[in-house]
């Protein structure tokens, strides 16, 4: 455990550094966790009770619509914080659903402790706002991609970003996820090197 949290820290601390205080509080109420793979974590129309911090494995979010059609929105893979956070910040049923493609480890904490701890620590609450700020600039920077950017583009800065993820999730996930098709994301797996 004190290995794990240690990977909590440093992370962290490239978002908005905690006093030793700060830490302590902030780092009592993260438990380990393991789930298998393909395991569902948040369901569409459950509220999202938890905050991860993943460190191993390949997460993603993914919605899924009334003609069972699926739209992979975001993966998540060590070091980073995990979960349907619109859901956990508004406290309102998730339109998503997370789960697991792999085999998975995390630290999570019940959004009920990080809200206390917001409220009681102006360094705890700045750390949330930075790290929510953040997964906000990467939407909206995905959201660029996915409407000005070639499929190939699309999928060398997937490469370029993330190039572990080929060999660690299905094509199929990492096509619906750049919005191209299945056969031209073959395509490039044979033709492009990064």
């Amino acid at each position: 455990m004190v290995q794990f949290l240690q990977e909590l820290n440093l992370f962290v601390n490239r978002i908005h550094p905690l006093s030793p205080e700060e830490w302590q509080v902030f780092s009592s109420i993260w438990k380990p966790m393991a789930a298998a793979k393909k395991e569902r974590l948040t369901a569409e129309g459950e509220s999202e009770k938890y905050l991860y911090f993943v460190l191993s494995g390949v997460q993603r979010v993914y919605f899924r619509d009334t003609q069972d059609r699926e739209a992979t929105l975001v993966f998540t893979y060590a070091p980073s914080f995990g979960g349907v956070l619109d859901s956990m910040l508004l406290e309102s049923e998730s339109r998503y659903n997370y789960e697991t493609i792999t085999r998975s480890e995390f630290l999570r904490a019940p959004y009920s402790e990080i809200k206390r701890l917001m409220s009681e620590h102006q360094n705890i609450n700045a750390l949330i706002f930075k790290g929510t700020s953040y997964a906000l600039a990467g939407i909206l920077e995905r959201m660029v991609e996915l409407q000005c950017y070639s499929s190939e583009e699309k999928f060398k800065k997937m490469l370029t970003r993330s190039p572990h993820i080929l060999q660690q999730v299905p094509h199929k996930y990492l096509a619906n996820y750049l919005g191209i098709d299945a056969t031209n994301f073959s395509k490039f797996i044979n033709r492009i090197v990064i």
